[in-house]
C-alpha cells in the first residue's frame, strides 16, 4: 500500500550510532544544549540596579555608586597631576598620599565590618555588599573632594 510508507519508524541521528551507550550520551548532550545554553545567557546579563527591587538589586545600585564614584576620584588624581606634571616632587608626594589613602580607606572599611566568621554575610547579612560599597563610595568622594579643592585653589590652600 501506498500509505505504508507514512507510518514507517524513520531513521533518526540517534539511531545511526551503533553503540546504546553512545546514543544516551548524544541525546544527554542535545538535551544540555537544548536547556543550558538559553540559562547561560540569561545569566550572563547579570543583576542590574533596582532602586526598589530585592537585596540583590539595591547591592548592584551599591556597586554602581561606588564605581561611579571611582571613576571621578581618578579623574579627579589624573587632572592634578597633568596640572602638575612640572613639579616632579609634589607628583611622588602626592603618589605616595594617595597610596597611603587607599590603604586608609580599606583599613576603615575592614574596621567598620568586622567579623570574626569567615563569612562576613553572617554578622552583616545579605546586606553586607550595599553597606559596605556604599561606605567606600561615601569615602571615595570625600577623597575626590579633597583633591578637586587642590585642583581649584591650589596646594598650599
Amino acid at each position: 500500500m501506498p500509505y505504508d510508507i507514512l507510518f514507517q519508524k524513520r531513521p533518526s541521528f540517534f539511531d545511526n550510532c551503533r553503540v546504546g551507550g553512545i546514543r544516551i550520551m548524544l541525546r544527554a548532550v542535545f538535551f544540555a544544549l537544548i536547556v543550558l545554553v538559553p540559562i547561560a545567557s540569561w545569566a550572563g546579563d547579570g543583576i542590574k540596579c533596582n532602586d526598589g527591587g530585592n537585596q540583590l538589586e539595591l547591592n548592584a545600585c551599591a556597586i554602581d555608586d561606588f564605581a561611579k564614584a571611582d571613576k571621578e576620584l581618578n579623574q579627579t588624581y589624573q587632572s592634578l597631576i597633568k596640572k602638575d606634571a612640572d613639579d616632579p616632587l609634589f607628583i611622588s608626594k602626592l603618589r605616595l598620599a594617595q597610596k597611603a589613602w587607599l590603604a586608609f580607606r580599606d583599613a576603615d572599611l575592614e574596621a567598620r565590618f568586622a567579623c570574626s566568621e569567615d563569612n562576613v554575610r553572617i554578622c552583616w547579612g545579605s546586606m553586607y555588599p550595599m553597606s559596605f560599597f556604599y561606605r567606600k563610595a561615601e569615602l571615595t568622594r570625600e577623597r575626590t573632594k579633597h583633591l578637586q579643592q587642590i585642583l581649584k585653589d591650589g596646594r598650599g590652600e
